[in-house]
């Protein structure tokens, strides 16, 4: 089970790749289109990758939008769901 220093950081990295990928959780959340649960979901998916720093790499060089995330990503058909793409 990841600790809470762990958690946290897989939690910003899902945000943030929500927002490189231009998604709002809350708004998603707000819609319906997304629950606590999915959220939590999502954050102890990403805990279980074994490739975080690559993932921190990968946001702090993306510019504008991406069209996907990574190949890696545990939530990458989250992502999909939410954008549409």
């Amino acid at each position: 089970m990841p600790g809470a220093k762990d958690f946290k950081r897989h939690a910003g990295l899902v945000d943030q790749m929500a927002g490189a990928l231009g998604v709002d959780l809350e708004e998603q959340m707000m819609r319906g289109r997304l629950s606590f649960a999915g959220l939590e979901d999502a954050v102890l998916a990403c805990t279980g990758c074994h490739k975080p720093g690559d993932c921190e790499h990968w946001l702090a060089t993306r510019d504008g939008i991406a069209a996907a995330t990574p190949g890696y990503c545990r939530n990458a058909d989250l992502f999909r769901d939410l954008t549409g793409r």
